[in-house]
């Protein structure tokens, strides 16, 4: 705590102070007000809360103050605090200061525990260049806006109609920490202003009944033998006050001696109520520092340095071989790495190198008894984001971890949900994690109520993202078929879903089954097996798989094919027995590509047919070794197997059973379908505040199947996880994107669904910044307008948003045109506010309209609000005659003249100058017109260009005319004609004419010299001299003087003068002068002391010098003054000698000695 303290205050202490501490500067001012008191204050106690009467006695009155108790009023008016009955001096001063940049300061404040309070700051905006700063302090460095939250909100608006900044801190629920000094700070540019405010929080008061135990309060903390005393003053009837006739008693004196443990004693006996206002004034009061004679000069109070750098503290000592101590918070300080002592002749250095915030302490260097203390303040860099958070999109229950990166370990973060701080709850909703510089927010089992945009802040800047929550949708990427087989072969049910995580029940017939040594059911991540080894009648029936938590299910039939062998003895041509023959879409076999085709094809015939397979032309290539194509015949079948289909096994095949008894042959159409190859890159059509218009084409190739839909997704440019923007299939192919940051670079890519399954991405769209179009421009006006042009102003939109204005478009049109038929009027944008359109029709109905652009695309149009036909618009002529050419203008032979005459009119009107009724002669004179203005322009000026200048500007037969007076002016001549009138005494009487020419201007004086024949140096008699006739007096008898004028005009001196043609001689007078005769006076005098010697002191070993002063006529010789014996060690009355030239008393004084005994 640092104070200042002044006494016995006066007006001219009434200035503008300000207090550094390292880097840090505060102003303040000190204003004061003169108290009027017009009659007895009557006391109240300085804290209201205090002075509330108590309620057994609502109607007693204050008693008048004892002498022992003023001192505590006084002092507790110093403090600030403005009881009722106080003169208004102590009340806050709420008037401005308008040299700063606060139109308003916020004031200090008092609030209760659990309430609200507001501070506002205000800053005019007219005479700044752009938004000011603001920053909200507590105490020294706490910066508050990295507090915001809860208990603390820090809000700001922009008026503008009176631009003004408003700055609101807002404090919600205010706790008893809350107290304290704060700071409001505000910069633009290289303009600062600061202000200082407090806020006091006091305890709620209750409501409730007198409690009789309060007025039994102890009155005392120490531990004598009063501790404990019991105040009954409470309950006794407050009786008038006897003055004591008592020596008044300094209560602060006495204080400032005792010991804390005694200040409430004290207070009581001197009837302090207000403790805090009595502790305030304590601190306050000036304490006197004894000068130091170890330190010559010691420590700052404080010592500023930001982390990471070093800082050298100095102090300077009076004895050089002094031994110094350094400690730290009490400790002494041994030299290190870190801390470097350093010793150049009396000064002392203490230097920390690489300060941390443990070096954030009180330092303090000692020199035997005596020390020197100061404070170090570690000033920490703003911790910056290196790695920022990325949006996220999860299902249902699941966990999320928002992760991002800081410049500093250990620091601080801020974790916020739209906005809304998030806190460590009993639920453990929300978890927080630190690790180095990372910083994790985790979400257990997250529901959609916790989709919204979570931000992470540091007092350095922050990082936004977005969580996306969807309900759990399972997708089957194979279902199961319908099978037929054969007795003792193997039926496999399989089908594949989207989460591996989810189980499932086999059914049959609606009956579990259950495994067993045929029957086997397997979960190998996302594909689901129901395998039925040795098949048997009684297998066959409905299949069901039904996952678990969802109300669908999947079903397939088995088919038990019993194959019953009749022998006929007689041959049987041979017989393919199919249902899927032909060509025909119902036929067509269709096959996943991947995935296996087995054909088990029934035949019959007697003997045993053989089997030919045959793919479109082909025949006979189909064979056992026809790589992932196989075929097989068993007795009554023939298998054809195709393993892995691929797009190239689409087609026909033929199977061709022969034996002696005939043949038979069917064809079946196989069908190989995959999901579709992944579309072109996406392109944006537009982008919005916080979307964007996405279009894409479909896929050269849609698998065989339709495409039914498209999934999106997008991402972040600098973020490697992609966001799936829909879950249902988007069937057409735009799309309108939202809920994006402004100002944030994306990426979207797309893909193509069809029956199968989804296609492979497609590219990655180009980076798109989602930004707003700005808003439309503001006040378009016509400005001017002719035969074919138009003049056209505009203002800056009102919001431009985070992207830079790129320039305008304008554009025209006949009026009632359609839509698509605007002109540009010129190629590109313009960056100025102001345009001239040229060329247009005369006489048609035009429209305009002006359009802001920036990055995404054209802000909304701003038009005239009706339709301009383009013809010039008559205008009366009138010339401007500027306020200096109304009256003469004067110049000066030689100088330039250039005279600028605005004028109006429309059409342009035709400009015409004469001088005095003629025409101007252009080699001496350049006219130049404008549309605007005219300039007439002299390069140098004569006397011959005076006159009356009209000019005259004329359409069609209504005209306007102004004159201008144009006065050259020169040099005057010499006067004429100087002559001496008359001579007499010492005084000749001159008279001259005035000169032929004037300068073209008034003569404003003359100069009238003189000069003696025989020097003929010339002295000035007269200057300004208006009269044309003169007297020069006090001239030198005996001399002859001839004489000379000059004329003056406002140029200056004429070149030349006018010389008298004549002398005048000054005659002698022949009277001889007798002084007269006085008797000789004698000055001679006795010596006298005037001064005599004094007595000195001196300290041994140092010269004395004894002095005295003597006067006397004549001069007096001088006078020695002789001292023997050594005077080391006497101490005695000497005499000084005597001043040089000094006069002798007598003969004996002119050598003295004097003698002592030694001590």
């Amino acid at each position: 705590m640092h104070s200042l303290t002044i006494n016995n205050i006066a007006q001219e202490d009434a200035v503008g102070y300000a207090v550094i501490a390292g880097v840090s500067k505060v102003k303040f001012e000190l204003k004061i007000k003169e108290s009027e008191v017009k009659g007895p204050q009557k006391a109240v106690s300085p804290d209201p809360a205090v002075a509330e009467p108590k309620s057994e006695e609502p109607k007693e009155t204050p008693s008048a103050p004892t002498e022992s108790s003023a001192p505590d009023t006084s002092g507790t008016v110093s403090d600030g605090i403005a009881p009722e009955g106080l003169p208004e001096i102590h009340q806050p001063d709420t008037r401005q200061d308008l040299t700063g940049l606060f139109t308003e300061k916020p004031q200090s404040g008092e609030v209760n525990v659990g309430e609200n309070i507001t501070f506002v700051a205000r800053v005019c905006g007219e005479s700044l260049l752009k938004k000011p700063t603001v920053k909200w302090f507590k105490g020294k460095w706490m910066d508050l806006a990295s507090k915001s939250g809860k208990h603390l909100q820090l809000k700001e608006h922009y008026d503008r109609n009176t631009k003004v900044y408003t700055f609101e801190m807002h404090i919600i629920a205010a706790k008893g920490n809350f107290a304290g000094a704060y700071r409001c700070e505000v910069s633009s540019k290289d303009k600062f202003d600061s202000c200082n405010f407090d806020l006091a929080v006091h305890e709620a008061r209750t409501t409730d009944g007198f409690d009789i135990r309060t007025a039994f309060r102890r009155t005392s903390t120490d531990a004598g033998e009063d501790s404990g005393e019991l105040d009954f003053s409470a309950l006794l009837k407050k009786r008038a006050v006897h003055v004591s006739t008592e020596s008044e008693v300094d209560v602060w004196e006495i204080l400032q001696k005792a010991s804390p443990s005694e200040y409430e004693k004290i207070a009581f006996q001197h009837g302090i109520t207000d403790l805090r206002g009595m502790l305030k004034r304590l601190k306050k009061m000036k304490k006197e520092e004894k000068k130091s004679a170890a330190f010559l000069r010691k420590l700052d109070p404080a010592y500023q340095v930001e982390k990471g750098h070093k800082i050298k503290m100095q102090i300077e000592v009076a004895n050089p071989d002094a031994e110094v101590k350094w400690l730290k918070n009490g400790q002494e300080i041994h030299l290190t790495g870190r801390y470097i002592f350093e010793s150049v002749g009396n000064k002392r250095f203490l230097t920390i190198n690489n300060c941390t915030l443990a070096d954030d302490a009180a330092y303090t260097c000692m020199i035997g008894e005596e020390k020197t203390i100061t404070e170090l303040f570690v000033k920490e860099p703003p911790v910056l984001i290196v790695r920022n958070l990325e949006d996220q999109m999860v299902m249902k229950g699941e966990r999320v971890e928002f992760e991002c990166e800081v410049s500093e370990e250990g620091a601080q973060v801020k974790w916020e949900k739209d906005g809304v701080e998030l806190t460590r709850d009993e639920s453990f909703k929300y978890r927080f994690k630190k690790d180095g510089c990372k910083h994790v927010l985790i979400i257990n089992d997250v529901t959609k109520e916790d989709c919204g945009h979570y931000r992470v802040k540091t007092n350095g800047g922050q990082s936004l993202a977005e969580l996306m929550v969807q309900e759990k949708q399972l997708e089957v990427y194979q279902s199961i078929a319908d099978l037929t087989v054969k007795a003792k072969d193997q039926a496999v049910f399989k089908c594949e879903v989207s989460d591996e995580n989810v189980k499932g029940i086999w059914y049959k017939n609606g009956v579990e089954v259950k495994a067993d040594a045929r029957t086997h059911i397997t979960h190998i991540g996302r594909i689901h097996k129901l395998t039925i080894d040795d098949v048997k009648p009684e297998d066959e029936g409905d299949y069901t798989f039904v996952p678990e938590g969802y109300a669908f299910n999947l079903s397939a039939k088995l088919n038990f094919l019993e194959v019953k062998i009749d022998f006929v003895p007689r041959q049987d041509p041979p017989k393919i027995h199919l249902d899927c023959m032909g060509r025909t879409a119902e036929s067509t076999i269709l096959v996943v590509a991947g995935n296996k085709l087995r054909l088990d094809v029934p035949i019959t015939g007697d003997p045993a047919p053989i089997v030919v397979w045959t793919k479109g032309e082909k025949v006979g290539v189909l064979t056992d070794s026809d790589g992932h194509v196989h075929v097989e015949s068993t007795k009554g079948h023939c298998i054809f197997t195709i393993e892995g289909a691929e797009r190239q096994d689409e087609g026909v095949y033929s199977v061709i059973v022969r034996n002696p008894a005939g043949e038979d042959t069917a064809d079946i159409n196989v069908k190989v379908v995959d999901v579709p190859d992944p579309p072109e890159a996406p392109r944006i059509l537009s982008v919005g505040e916080d979307s964007c218009i996405v279009q894409w084409d479909p896929p050269l190739f849609d698998g065989g199947q339709p495409v039914i839909g498209y999934v999106l997704e997008r991402k972040k440019k600098k973020s490697y996880r992609w966001m799936r923007l829909n879950f249902d299939p988007y069937k057409e192919t735009t799309y309108e994107a939202k809920r994006m940051i402004e100002g944030v670079a994306y990426e979207m890519r797309v893909y193509a669904v069809n029956a199968i399954g989804m296609s492979r991405p497609s590219a990655a769209s180009q980076p798109f910044v989602p930004v707003a179009p700005t808003s439309e421009p503001t006040g378009l006006c016509v400005e001017d307008i002719s035969d074919t042009t138009i003049s056209l102003k505009w203002r800056a939109p009102e919001r431009i948003g985070s992207a830079e204005l790129e320039g305008y478009g304008v554009e025209y049109c006949k009026e009632g045109c359609k839509s698509d038929e605007w002109i540009p009027a010129f190629k590109g944008l313009t960056e100025r506010t102001s345009v001239i359109i040229r060329d247009l029709p005369t006489g048609e109905k035009m429209q305009f309209r002006v359009r802001a652009y920036n990055m995404a695309g054209p802000s909304p149009a701003a038009t005239l609000q009706q339709a301009v036909t383009i013809r010039e618009i008559m205008q009366r002529p009138k010339i401007w005659v500027p306020r200096n050419l109304r009256q003469t203008l004067i110049k000066k032979v030689g100088e330039m003249i250039n005279l600028v005459i605005p004028f109006q009119g429309k059409p342009r009107p035709q400009v015409t100058w004469t001088k005095n009724d003629e025409p101007l002669d252009p080699k001496q004179v350049s006219i130049r017109n404008s549309d605007t203005d005219t300039i007439l322009f002299i390069r140098r000026s004569e006397r011959k260009d005076s006159g009356k200048y009209d000019v005259q500007v004329q359409i069609e037969n209504v005209e306007d005319r102004a004159s201008v007076n144009i006065q050259i002016v020169d040099l005057p001549g010499p006067p004429q004609n100087l002559k001496v009138i008359d001579v007499w005494g010492f005084n000749v009487a001159l008279e001259w004419k005035p000169p032929k020419d004037n300068g073209n201007c008034d003569i404003t004086g003359y100069t009238i010299q003189k000069a003696d024949k025989k020097t003929m140096e010339w002295y000035t008699v007269f200057e300004q001299y208006r009269r044309t006739n003169c007297v020069v007096s006090d001239l030198i008898m005996g001399n002859e003087y001839v004489f000379r004028v000059y004329a003056i005009n406002m140029v200056g001196l004429s070149p030349e003068p006018c010389l008298s043609k004549d002398s005048a001689y000054i005659q002698k007078t022949g009277i001889v002068y007798k002084p007269p005769s006085y008797k000789e006076h004698d000055f001679s005098e006795a010596p006298k002391f005037t001064h005599p010697l004094v007595s000195r002191s001196v300290i041994a070993g140092y010269s004395a010098t004894l002095s005295c002063s003597v006067r006397g006529i004549p001069k007096v010789s001088t006078c020695d003054l002789n001292i023997k014996g050594h005077a080391l060690y006497c101490r005695s009355w000497l005499l000084k000698p005597c001043p040089p030239n000094s006069t002798a008393l007598s003969a004996a004084a002119i050598h003295l000695s004097l003698k002592w005994p030694r001590p």
